[in-house]
């Protein structure tokens, strides 16, 4: 895929792994013609100021013949995590970087590297419902750190890994401030709602929308997900927008709102981002960690999980008030600003994973320099 070179001695190099699937040779393209935000996803390949050489891996699903050779060979239990004095001070450093756990998987059996580091994403939520996590918990004890971007889950990964486990750092996640730019004030009402992951509270969100509609028959209401339930009489419902769709739609609405059952990774947390960047108040269901991102009765309101009535009250409020809407808005643009983009995000990364910074951080417009090979 691409690779970045920046002239540091002496040189370290990192390779951040991402699933074969997530196509980032694409992406970068999609990038280039301003279809998508930053030049890798997330704005990872920011990372670039902090080392010397980075490099975007995809990782396919490793084969059972792949499984077998790093259980012979003791990598998979996770007994070969290198002890942090093994690397000198000012030496040479090769690290392998991942999102989540389940490509941290395919790190460790696929493109190892000396030093290891993963998110952490879904597992605390799987064992909180009694799932099986498989391989998962060797997995992320052969890692050499791990984070977690909902504080609500660092004491959880914290258990699951064990006192003799990696250092579990916690950081907040951040948008593209360039890419979703605050907007003037909605000319005609509309309610936005965008996401479908496996916390997504449809049930709940679609009787708050119903709601509105009733209360407020002349709001638009657009509701992106993949859920099956029907949605109900005055909500539009779409299977997909595109990011510069989804851009464009932040612009027009007058209240976004996200409805999520309870979970610990702080669902829902990119799309109030976004939301927040673009200057629109944030309707969320206040779930733990979440207020690290939405500050209730600053940049919108937090409700309690399931409560379609509190929700749809909210939302009403805001609706009937522009200029509380618009003061939550601005302040929520300028709590991104503060600390909620991908550069800061990528800057907390890289101190965590101990780079150094061997060229200036990027502008807040989050433009990337980075030319694809």
């Amino acid at each position: 895929m691409s690779e970045h070179t920046l002239p540091v001695v002496p040189e370290s190099t990192v390779q951040f792994v991402f699933p074969t699937e997530r196509d980032v040779p694409s992406w970068e393209k999609r990038h280039l013609a301003g279809e998508v935000p930053g030049f890798w996803p997330y704005g990872l390949d920011e990372l670039r100021y902090y080392t010397g050489r980075l490099s975007a891996v995809a990782a396919r699903e490793p084969s059972r013949a792949s499984v077998l050779r790093s259980r012979l060979r003791g990598r998979l239990p996770g007994m070969n995590r290198p002890a942090p004095s093994q690397t000198l001070p000012g030496s040479p450093r090769n690290l392998g970087l991942t999102w989540d756990e389940n490509a941290a998987r395919r790190m460790l059996l696929e493109h190892p590297a000396d030093e290891m580091y993963s998110g952490v994403i879904w597992v605390t939520d799987m064992l909180a419902r009694g799932r099986d996590i498989g391989t998962i918990r060797q997995v992320l004890r052969a890692m050499n750190g791990l984070w977690v971007i909902s504080r609500a889950q660092q004491e959880a990964v914290e258990r699951l890994v064990g006192d003799d486990g990696p250092p579990v750092g916690f950081f907040r996640f951040g948008v593209d401030a360039g890419f979703f730019t605050p907007a003037p004030q909605a000319e005609r009402p509309f309610v936005l709602s965008v996401g479908g992951d496996r916390d997504r509270d449809t049930a709940t969100l679609f009787q708050a929308l119903a709601t509105v509609h009733r209360r407020a028959p002349d709001t638009e209401i657009l509701v992106q997900t993949s859920s099956s339930l029907p949605a109900p009489d005055g909500v539009t419902k779409v299977a997909r927008v595109s990011h510069r769709e989804l851009a464009a739609l932040y612009a027009r609405a007058s209240v976004v709102a996200i409805a999520t059952r309870p979970n610990l990774h702080a669902s829902g947390m990119t799309v109030s981002l976004e939301a927040m960047a673009t200057a629109r108040p944030v309707v969320m269901t206040d779930t733990p960690g979440i207020d690290d991102y939405v500050f209730d009765q600053q940049t919108g309101f937090l409700t309690p999980v399931g409560d379609a009535p509190a929700m749809a009250e909210r939302v009403l409020q805001l609706l009937a008030d522009a200029s509380l809407a618009q003061e939550f808005g601005l302040a929520g643009r300028r709590a991104v600003e503060a600390g909620l983009t991908s550069s800061q995000m990528v800057r907390e990364l890289a101190d965590f994973t101990g780079m150094r910074r061997p060229a200036p951080a990027p502008a807040l417009d989050g433009a990337s320099t980075a030319t694809p090979l």
